[in-house]
């Protein structure tokens, strides 16, 4: 599912974090940039993980964003509030579309591992309502998790489309709805009753719909990824499910990811900030540049992402220039240079 922004000079903002993000996305080929600050160390410095200068300029006059990766701490920080969750949210950006494609060992043949995590962004526990209180038990801690139709139907909608435009056109619901069966039930029969919905016109008819329990689903994950085309689920599982299946093509810092909603996108690396490694020249940068690439595809530019993709494949499938995450000794800047000569 894709759309094209009005034919014009694409400005595209790359929020600066910490730890490696910096490292990786200030490297991303060919591309001019306008920085705006987000992440923990602009809120130890200024009071606010998000300054309402960078959501504006978000929202106004930009086309496209790069979002680097970003630390939250472990511990309850009172003010503090994660970014990316805030932007999704401010921006609308209810979709988190996260290939996870392993590199054939050929040109010709198929990857082992070709699937779409599609992630609901907006809702589940992420909308952050805890409580603490005491009772007789000591400290009770309670969450709320929002499922609604409505983000529920945008979700699988993005969903649908996205495995009607592959090859296996198979889409698979997570769910845990045999013990939640409100809030994941609604979830379920939301997206299962979307190729009946008025309007569709049996436009999703040629697309086989399945459903898997969110455990076994991960298990099936690691034992037969095959089996697995487009994955749709809210917003925790897609979390989990995605970052699990980094591991089944080498690393996080090779899985992309793009934010997207009816309007907007933005692109953001699966993984974390590492900042053990900043500064180093030592950060994975293919992440990034697989999800410019995809934030590319994403706005109808077809053409300019395969050629990305496929530089990024030739690089990984030689070996001899990776960083260490992937057993190599090579610099980040070292794998750009690489990955630009091929593009």
């Amino acid at each position: 599912m894709a759309f094209r922004a009005p034919f014009r000079t694409y400005v595209c903002f790359l929020m600066f974090t910490q730890g490696p993000g910096p490292d990786a996305c200030s490297s991303i080929p060919k591309t001019e940039f306008v920085d705006l600050l987000a992440g923990f160390e602009c809120f130890t410095r200024t009071g606010n993980a998000l300054p309402v200068e960078t959501v504006e300029a978000l929202q106004n006059d930009c086309s496209c964003a790069m979002f680097g990766a970003v630390s939250s701490p472990s511990r309850k920080v009172v003010g503090y509030s994660s970014p990316i969750v805030a932007l999704r949210k401010k921006l609308d950006l209810y979709a988190n579309i996260r290939p996870v494609t392993s590199v054939a060992s050929s040109c010709e043949d198929k990857p082992a591992v070709d699937l779409v995590v599609v992630r609901e962004n907006t809702e589940c526990l992420y909308v952050k309502d805890e409580t603490q209180t005491v009772g007789p038990n000591g400290k009770e801690a309670r969450a709320t998790r929002l499922i609604t139709e409505r983000a529920s139907r945008r979700i699988g909608e993005m969903a649908l489309e996205i495995a009607r435009s592959r090859p296996r056109k198979h889409l698979t619901i997570i769910h845990k709805s045999n013990v939640l069966s409100i809030t994941d039930g609604l979830f379920r029969e939301t997206v299962r009753g979307i190729p009946a919905l008025p309007g569709a016109d049996g436009k999703y008819d040629g697309v086989m719909v399945a459903e898997q329990l969110v455990d076994s689903a991960v298990y099936r994950l690691f034992r037969e990824p095959h089996i697995y085309d487009v994955m749709v689920a809210p917003n925790l599982y897609g979390d989990i499910i995605s970052d699990a299946a980094a591991a089944l093509v080498g690393s996080l810092g090779l899985v992309p990811s793009v934010n997207a909603g009816d309007t907007f996108v933005m692109g953001e690396p699966v993984h974390g900030s590492a900042p053990d490694i900043a500064g180093q020249n030592i950060a994975n940068p293919l992440a990034a540049i697989r999800s410019a690439a995809l934030m590319l595809r994403h706005l109808g530019h077809v053409d300019g992402a395969d050629r990305i993709e496929h530089a990024v494949d030739e690089v990984v499938r030689e070996g001899k220039c990776l960083t260490p995450d992937l057993g190599g000794k090579s610099k980040t800047t070292e794998v750009v240079d690489e990955v630009v000569k091929r593009i």
